[in-house]
Formats: C-alpha cells, sequence, structure tokens
C-alpha cells in the first residue's frame, strides 16, 4: 500500500481544484525547472517539487516518454525537445493584443477608469493599447499617441525599470506602483505598475489614469494586483515588493526633472 505523505507536497499545494493529481504533480516537476538550470539530480528535483523519490521516478519516465524531459548520461534530468517545439507553436500564435486588452478591460470594469497599456520608444512612451472609462469625463488619449517619458506614472514606470536614478524611480522599483496626481496634467492623477515577461523582460507599463478628484488611493492595490496578473499571464515573474512607507499620490513626489 502507497505510503500517504504526512504533509502535502509542493506540487499538491499547487493542484488544480477537480484536475487530475497525477498531471498536476508532473507539470509541477516541469515548473521546478527555473531560469539558470541546465540539468537537475533526482534529489533537486526531490527538494523542490516534495515529492517521494518513487513517486517522482514515476512521473520523469512519463515525461521522459513525451519528450518533455530528458534524462542525461549522467543521470541528471533536463527539459526535453518537446518544450522547445511547444515554445514555438506557441511564440507563432502568440498576440499581446489578446492577453492584454481582456487586463485593461477587467481593470477599467473595476475602477471606473481608464487604462492603457505603455511601451517605450525612442524618448517616449507608446499608448499602445487603451480602454477607455465608461465616464463622461476623462482624459481623451488615444492608441498610438505618444506622451512624454519623464511625465505620468507611465512614463515614471517605464524609466524606473530602465534604470533612471534618483529617489522617485528607487521608490518604483521597490514598491512595483506609483501613483501620481498632476504629473503629466494637473488635472490627471495616474497609477502605474509593470509588466514583465519571460526572463524578467520588462513588456511594458500597465497604466490607471482619472480626473484628479476621482482619485482614490485604492486604485494603487488594483493596478499593482493586475499588473502582478497580467505578467503571470505572460509568462513572467513579478518581483517582490515591499510596502508603501506612506502617501505617494503628491505631484510633490515626482521630481521635475528633465
Amino acid at each position: 500500500m502507497p505510503r500517504k505523505a504526512a504533509q502535502l507536497s509542493e506540487a499538491d499545494k499547487h493542484a488544480a481544484e477537480g484536475g487530475a493529481v497525477a498531471v498536476d504533480r508532473a507539470l509541477f516537476v516541469l515548473s521546478a525547472f527555473r531560469e539558470g538550470d541546465g540539468t537537475l539530480g533526482l534529489a533537486e528535483l526531490a527538494q523542490r517539487s516534495g515529492l517521494y523519490k518513487s513517486t517522482l521516478l514515476r512521473l520523469l519516465a512519463s515525461l521522459e516518454h513525451a519528450r518533455l524531459i530528458q534524462r542525461h548520461t549522467d543521470g541528471r534530468y533536463g527539459l526535453g525537445p518537446e518544450i522547445a517545439r511547444l515554445n514555438a507553436v506557441y511564440a507563432a500564435s502568440f498576440s499581446l493584443e489578446q492577453v492584454v486588452l481582456p487586463a485593461l478591460r477587467e481593470l477599467v470594469r473595476t475602477t471606473r477608469e481608464s487604462a492603457a497599456f505603455h511601451i517605450q520608444q525612442g524618448e517616449h512612451r507608446l499608448c499602445l493599447y487603451r480602454v477607455d472609462s465608461p465616464q463622461p469625463v476623462r482624459d481623451h488619449i488615444r492608441a498610438g499617441d505618444l506622451l512624454p517619458l519623464n511625465r505620468g506614472a507611465g512614463g515614471r514606470v517605464l524609466r524606473a525599470f530602465a534604470g533612471a536614478r534618483g529617489e522617485i524611480y528607487q521608490r518604483i522599483r521597490d514598491e512595483g506602483v506609483i501613483a501620481l496626481v498632476g504629473d503629466r496634467s494637473p488635472d490627471i492623477a495616474g497609477v502605474s505598475s509593470p509588466v514583465f515577461g519571460p526572463g524578467g523582460e520588462l513588456k511594458g507599463a500597465l497604466t490607471l489614469t482619472c480626473p484628479t478628484p476621482r482619485f482614490s488611493e485604492s486604485f494603487r492595490e488594483q493596478v499593482l494586483d493586475a499588473a502582478r496578473r497580467l505578467t503571470q499571464a505572460l509568462g513572467g515573474i513579478f518581483p517582490e515588493v515591499v510596502e508603501a512607507a506612506g502617501p505617494s499620490s503628491s505631484a510633490a513626489t515626482a521630481p521635475q526633472d528633465d
């Protein structure tokens, strides 16, 4: 009779509700491989997954059969060629728009303010995607518009993760979000957070804007949560952040640089 684990393994903690346990465990074994890993030994895979080695060996046999894992001559395990094939299929079919726009729509639905996705383009930032607030009074930026890179929450985020120096940029890197009132325009407040892809690549800035009187500090957490979910959807890992030390909605927190 198989042994019953005294406590849940890491693999079982991440199991899908109503899913197949063996499939969940096998997929978790694949996720144990991290950036920079070449091959992993059985002991290290067991440590990362929390699975018994006997269970792990059975899962590895199935993954090896599917060419998702390959066993090397030294007995260590690496990702198999099927991973590369699936990645090529995914890359060929991937559309950033199909991932980002639903995230923007959901943020607009929960806040009733306008949401945009900005990327750096030279010395400016480009509003790549935009979903307008349903309220008649709003800012009227459109997808395709170029905006300052050194003004506004979205621009500040892009500069921060491009290595800009200064207190505000370090604060953005630490907290993962910035809320500014009147930084780009006296009548507009903005909240922005970075979005990452695989390998920690900065994909853009997720930004919420609203007329200054409608600004709420609660937007910070909503934008940060949305950026975390979008990062996950893009295959990235959102960095650990520190709790905000104090209010960050004042325009005085943004230096008048450049």
